[in-house]
């Protein structure tokens, strides 16, 4: 009988679940390299319908990893968020995640 080859373990338990969704992850990344983006601002980048980004914000406003900031601007309401520092920090370990999954698969 053969000995059945060794297999690599491959680790996924630090990634954020709440990441995981692509629409998460390009919120976080567009706050991540700017101080602040606006609700059109992101809906248009990430070709996002109104009600999707919206829930999307929501779950990341509700596990603070992102602020609101809703003001007025020449009489129009203007909803802008940014990255917490809990919520940036937790976006880099993610991050950092993703890429040491990608070094073992590509070896």
């Amino acid at each position: 009988m053969k000995n059945a080859p060794t297999i690599t373990k491959v680790s996924i338990g630090g990634l954020n679940k709440l990441f995981n969704h692509r629409s998460r992850m390009g919120i976080m990344a567009i706050l991540m390299v700017n101080e602040w983006a606006d609700f059109v601002s992101l809906r248009d980048t990430l070709k996002l319908t109104d009600g999707s980004l919206a829930s999307h914000l929501k779950a990341l406003v509700k596990e603070k990893q992102i602020e609101v900031e809703k003001k007025f601007v020449d009489d129009k309401p203007k909803t802008s968020y940014r990255a917490t520092t809990e919520g940036r920090e937790a976006f880099e370990a993610h991050l950092a995640e993703l890429e040491e999954f990608i070094r073992l698969v590509d070896n």
